[in-house]
């Protein structure tokens, strides 16, 4: 059972509370991202680039500081699952 709050995070070096707080990082700035582009589609002259600009730093910061071993060879038995 502990092997399921840890097998991933390991496997992108970090433990289990750091990977919570990098989810809840991202998480939480894709919910107000979420939000600013909700309003966006109101209000088409607000939030002009927030989205665009989130998803850009969102993705170099995960790019950047992934661990390597993220890269290695997914296992054929394991479950298909988004990572975070």
């Amino acid at each position: 059972m502990r092997r399921l709050f840890t097998e991933h995070p390991a496997a992108v070096g970090e433990s289990y509370l750091e990977h919570m707080g990098m989810a809840f990082g991202f998480g939480g700035r894709m919910v107000l991202t979420g939000l600013a582009c909700l309003v966006h589609g109101i209000l088409p002259f607000a939030f002009v680039k927030t989205g665009s600009r989130a998803i850009t730093e969102l993705h170099t910061r995960m790019v950047t500081h992934r661990d390597r071993r993220a890269d290695a060879p997914v296992r054929e038995d394991a479950p298909n699952r988004a990572t975070a």
